[in-house]
Formats: C-alpha cells, sequence, structure tokens
C-alpha cells in the first residue's frame, strides 16, 4: 500500500477541520481589483505521536484576470514579472481547479468535512481564494469562508511577535530574506512555524496531564 492510504487520519485534532497551509502573492492588497499571481499550499500529516509536519507543497504561477489591477509597488516587492513567459503561468481557474482538487482529496483520506486555510495574516490570502473562485464562478470551494488559524495570532502568544520573520527566528529556524516573499518560502515557514507551535502546545498538554493524574 502507498503512504497516500496508510495516513493517520486529521479528523479527530482540528474538530473536522482539514489545515491546509496557503499563501499568496499579489499585485495588490484590494481581493476584488488585484490579481492573484502565486499560489503556494502546503500539506500537513500528523504522525503516531500526534505530531504535524510538512508533507508536500504544491505551487501554481497564475496569469492575471482579465483587467486584473497590479500596483508596481506589490510586483517590486514579491519580483514577480506577470507577463514573463518564463514564469509558465497557468489560468485562474485551471491553478484553482487543481489546488481544490488537491485538498478535496485531502479531505477524503483525513476524513475530514472541511479544510480550514492556516496562513500569516491569514486573512488576506483566504479573500483572495474566495474573491478568485467566485470569478471562475467555482461551486466546490473546500475551504471555510470566513475561519482561519493564522501564525500571526500564534506567534504573538508564544513568542510575543507578529511578524513570520521574527517568529521564525525566535523558534530556532532562521530566516532568509532573499527567498522571502516568494509563496512556497513563505507558505512553507509558515507550515513549520504552525506545526511548531502546534505540536508543542501538544507536548507540554500532555505533561501537565501526566503531573495532574
Amino acid at each position: 500500500m502507498s503512504d497516500e492510504i496508510e495516513i493517520i487520519p486529521l479528523a479527530n485534532r482540528f474538530r473536522g477541520f482539514l489545515p491546509v497551509v496557503v499563501d499568496v502573492e499579489t499585485g495588490g492588497f484590494n481581493s476584488r481589483k488585484d490579481a492573484l499571481l502565486e499560489l503556494a499550499a502546503v500539506i500537513l500529516r500528523i504522525d503516531e505521536k500526534g505530531e504535524l509536519s510538512r508533507y508536500r507543497t504544491h505551487h501554481w504561477h497564475i496569469e492575471p484576470f482579465p483587467n486584473a489591477n497590479m500596483d508596481p509597488k506589490s510586483l517590486e516587492i514579491n519580483g514577480i514579472k506577470p507577463f514573463s513567459p518564463l514564469r509558465l503561468a497557468i489560468p485562474e481557474e485551471r491553478a484553482l481547479n487543481e489546488f481544490f482538487k488537491v485538498v478535496r482529496k485531502e479531505l477524503k483520506l483525513n476524513r475530514c468535512n472541511r479544510s480550514i486555510l492556516v496562513g500569516h495574516n491569514a486573512p488576506f490570502d483566504l479573500n483572495f481564494l474566495n474573491a478568485a473562485s467566485e470569478r471562475i464562478d467555482c461551486k466546490r470551494n473546500p475551504f471555510h469562508p470566513f475561519s482561519t488559524l493564522d501564525t500571526v495570532t500564534l506567534g504573538a502568544l508564544v513568542y510575543g511577535q507578529t511578524v513570520l520573520a521574527r517568529i521564525a527566528q525566535a523558534a530556532g529556524m532562521g530566516w532568509d530574506g532573499e527567498q522571502a516573499h516568494s509563496a512556497v518560502y513563505d507558505a512553507e515557514k509558515t507550515a513549520d512555524i504552525f506545526c511548531h507551535i502546534v505540536n508543542t502546545w501538544q507536548t507540554m498538554d500532555a505533561a501537565m496531564k501526566s503531573v495532574t493524574d
């Protein structure tokens, strides 16, 4: 059997929700008007000890939708050249359909009811995902429409930090500023931080229970 069949389901860990770590790169801050240019998603798995870890990263370069706005300042920060043929970008509809297919497969494997977006400033990513889903008239968006799990909140709680780079450094993970603001790098760092905090909490919770028993 493959590991696709023998996985330990996540169904009971987050109340039936499947956490999927998402990072988007865009042409601005307005999810309705600005282009969605890049999407990365990290699939998580849980082991027999109940610890989360990164399993697989999926990544899409996306063509700007018709008449999309692209702020030069945003493009300067993320370094994206939207119309460069080297991007090998694909239409928004194809990218989202492929992404949602991956998530729906994971939902079934993990016996979960719905996916929940994990991100850093997660509402930003969810808003762009929802806006793109509406543009392509998607009827099967597997994500909860407004609930998220945000490493900004978790980082503030655990480390007193809200900036992704500072949380990573506080957690002893290091940070490469040159790779930052690429969807894959930011998504994987966010995933590592999320898993680390969840796993640390689980270890502490187990230790406290053993003391009180």
